[in-house]
């Protein structure tokens, strides 16, 4: 065995085909592909994840048992492997709404402990542990609004949005839905309230009892039902509107509850700590004349300028104090300026990470493992570039190299071509997507791979954008015009903007310079008076700034609704999949339950969905997997041992449709299944809209936590374009092209321009070459990033 090269032999998880390859340690490797070619499940799955089971094996027989059913890399020897650190983009489940920059950096850490041992404190104050600086912590959040900022307070008016309705009509819109909002308004029925009188002419003290009461009366209700069906009496417990929203918006851990629960209250700082989350006595200590908030709220590159000054003075430290201020500052100091290096210099410490894309929360986990000096060990990254602009390339490139000449090896899973171009290896694995990709088309230099005749990937490499596979003819005037004035949100203010409708708009900048900012305010200011708002990632947290100014149109092809597609997950569960996502599920459900089978177990379409308790597996409640907690280690998931991942029960999956049970049919990929549901328009339409995205190599099944930003964006997009008989419609995008080969980027920029086509106006953030030189106009943010950007620079026509 050498000790210069990683030998993987007999590589076959998922797609990978009895894959062997060599590649060299203490190198720059970049694997590339088209999506979903295997170049994941070679460099996480399969290296990352031999590498995870060889530490696993060292751990208590136990607990090995249990985990050798979770972890299989599926791969029959990998010699020459060091430990590996793997960096992926975020995936489902998204991050807690109180982890933030400087909580994933660490940095915060070493800040709190900056205001504890070195702030200037008021005469006869306590000194204060660093815990008092944290808002995450109970000695030091606000106790009021319990460190969020904000304070969530439901009205009259917020609840009860239409007074003109009656309560029977649904006039208290914060109730829930379904039985428990028609048992609500049953309780208040059997209280003597007249529910069929309009709100407005009820006595202000029902309207008050009913909204605002802590009092939780039990009554035995008789619920009013169609003739035909039983009338039973039963013990109801009531539930002011006001006291149901605060208890959802405190326990619910449903995304979906949440925004809805948000819809019903009006949002306001908090009046005892006026939005900045601590106590009194943490905030009455600064350091240089800062407070920690007014510190964690400077872009990294101003604070590091504050933190580099003090460091000068602090050449001879007098005590032990300045001593400890100087050895704190330094370490802060490195960690903001490997921030800066990587493109993140307009970020703040404080700045939530839900608020951060996922190239962005990938390059501060790099900074993170760039200031662990970690020797010998390989660094597994997921699109290190993605969100980058061309300009921060070469320091991502140069930051990288940093890791290599430390002794590591780094590999990169990456589509953008000038990382790819140079790095010191490459391995390119296609030649297709799912069933037809697998294969190691090439690993060495990366003069070879022009040589290759099968890569998707040299067609690319040195003519990375292709016109004419993305549209033909001249750019688009557009048929009218989107006036926008004021437009205002984050670092955006008061910026006028006109955007031609029927056309295709590219707003582009480095990263930072508000470009998301300044879409999220066309989309706030449209929605809120031209069109109705439809997003796919549903209503935003209402505590969120919101964008201001105002949007009026002219001539033909004015947008009727507005819908905004980003990389948020499309569920954050495994219950959540492709095909219940798409709709196409329905349909399916829908022909099991009409075959003789189904008819003769006298089986519903209900039947046939694994988020039900009589069509899914009672072991696993129809995820596939059940948890296996461990000792002292991490929580993992294991294959169900009652349903083998099928996710159904027993007799569920005794009827079959043309020789196939439903899980059957959740193992296809969307290229099979076209073949399958050929005579079913309904769902075809579905798989074809998938496939002209390049997502054909997805199974149905797919959970939502399996499933990059990239591609639950591009899932959002085939949903809109299964969809038939549609308004003039605004389409918002942030980045489509992240984590596409640009092969797929050239096919989803093709769909794009196809809705223009037809009368729809899109408007997207992009850094992609392709999109910038394809698109019908150009409108540039910047000049800088953070507070130096957020002004539209120029607009132009490529």
């Amino acid at each position: 065995m050498t000790s210069d090269q990683i030998k993987v032999r007999g590589a076959r998880l998922h797609n990978l085909r009895d894959v062997d390859v060599d590649l060299p340690r203490d190198a720059l490797v970049a694997i590339t592909g088209i999506s979903g070619s295997g170049k994941s499940s070679l460099a996480f799955g399969t290296i990352h994840g031999e590498a995870q089971r060889r530490y696993l094996d060292s751990v208590a027989p136990f607990a090995r048992r249990l985990i050798h059913a979770a972890v299989d890399p599926q791969v029959r020897d990998v010699q020459g492997l060091p430990p590996t650190v793997a960096l992926e983009q975020g995936r489902g489940g998204g991050t807690s709404r109180r982890s933030s920059v400087g909580t994933v950096t660490t940095a915060g850490s070493t800040l709190r402990m900056l205001w504890s041992r070195c702030g200037d404190y008021p005469e006869g104050a306590v000194r204060l542990d660093s815990d008092h600086f944290s808002a995450n912590t109970a000695i030091g959040a606000c106790s009021t609004c319990g460190g969020l900022g904000v304070r969530h307070v439901p009205t009259q008016e917020s609840m009860v949005p239409d007074p003109a309705l009656s309560i029977a009509q649904g006039a208290v819109a914060a109730w829930p839905g379904a039985w428990l909002g028609k048992n609500y308004r049953d309780i208040v029925a059997t209280l003597g309230h007249d529910v069929d009188l309009p709100w407005r002419d009820l006595p202000a003290a029902t309207r008050d009892w009913i909204l605002f009461t802590d009092e939780q009366p039990v009554v035995t209700v008789v619920p009013t039902r169609d003739a035909e069906r039983i009338h039973r009496p039963y013990q109801g417990t009531y539930s002011s509107a006001s006291r149901y929203v605060l208890r959802t918006l405190a326990e619910t851990k449903s995304l979906t509850q949440r925004q809805r629960a948000l819809r019903y209250v009006e949002t306001h700082p908090c009046e005892v700590c006026s939005g900045r989350r601590l106590r009194r006595d943490a905030l009455a200590v600064t350091w240089q004349g800062l407070t920690i908030d007014d510190a964690a709220a400077l872009p990294v590159g101003a604070l590091m300028q504050v933190m580099g000054s003090r460091v000068a003075e602090l050449n001879a430290p007098r005590d032990a104090q300045e001593e400890a201020e100087r050895i704190l500052l330094e370490d802060l100091v490195g960690r903001l300026a490997l921030m800066a290096d990587l493109g993140l210099g307009h970020l703040s410490l404080g700045r939530p990470t839900g608020s951060v894309s996922s190239g962005e929360l990938q390059r501060l986990r790099l900074a993170t493992a760039l200031r662990s000096g970690l020797f010998g060990v390989v660094y597994v990254l997921d699109e290190p570039s993605a969100g980058l602009h061309p300009k921060d390339t070469e320091q991502l490139i140069d930051l990288l190299r940093a890791l290599v000449a430390a002794g590591n090896t780094v590999l990169v899973v990456e589509h953008d071509m000038a990382v790819v171009a140079a790095c010191d290896w490459i391995v390119d694995v296609g030649p297709g997507a799912g069933t037809d990709g697998g294969k190691v088309l090439w690993s060495g230099p990366l003069t070879g791979l022009d040589d290759v005749a099968d890569s998707v990937t040299a067609r690319y490499l040195h003519r990375p954008v292709h016109p004419a596979e993305i549209r033909t003819g001249a750019s688009r005037a557009g048929t009218g015009t989107l006036h926008l004035t004021g437009l205002t949100r984050h670092t955006v203010r008061d910026q006028d903007l006109d955007l031609p409708l029927r056309a295709l708009t590219v707003v582009t900048g480095i990263s930072g310079a508000g470009k998301t900012s300044l879409l999220d305010a066309v989309h706030d200011v449209v929605g809120a008076e031209l069109a109705d708002v439809e997003d796919s990632d549903g209503p935003n947290d209402s505590s969120a700034a919101t964008g201001s100014g105002r949007a009026t149109a002219s001539g033909h092809g004015i947008p009727t609704r507005v819908v905004r597609i980003t990389q948020k997950p499309i569920g954050r569960s495994p219950r959540s999949t492709l095909a219940t996502y798409t709709g196409l599920w329905d349909h399916v459900r829908k022909v099991f339950a009409a075959t003789q089978d189904a008819r003769r177990h006298g089986f519903s379409a209900s039947r046939f969905s694994f988020n039900t308790a009589a069509g899914r597996c009672p072991t696993c409640q129809g995820e596939g997997a059940v948890s296996v907690e461990l000792l002292f280690l991490p929580g993992t998931y294991s294959l169900c041992p009652a349903c083998g991942g099928d996710r159904f029960g027993r007799e569920t999956l005794q009827v079959r449709w043309e020789g196939r049970t439903v899980a059957d049919l959740l193992r296809l990929s969307v290229g099979d299944a076209l073949e399958v549901f050929d005579n079913l328009p309904a769902v075809r339409r579905s798989l074809l809209a998938l496939e002209s995205l390049g997502l054909g190599y997805l199974q149905l099944g797919q959970p939502a936590t399996e499933l990059s930003g990239g591609e639950a964006q591009r899932i959002k997009l085939a949903t809109e374009l299964q969809k038939e008989h549609r308004a003039p419609t605004l389409y918002v995008l942030d980045e489509p092209s992240s984590g596409l080969h640009p092969a797929d980027v050239h096919r989803l920029l093709a769909q794009l321009h196809a809705l223009v086509d037809v009368g729809h106006t899109v408007v997207l953030a992009e850094h992609n070459p392709a999109a910038v030189a394809t698109a019908d106009l150009l409108v540039e943010v910047g000049p800088g990033a953070g507070d130096e950007g957020g002004t539209v620079v120029s607009w132009t026509r490529p």
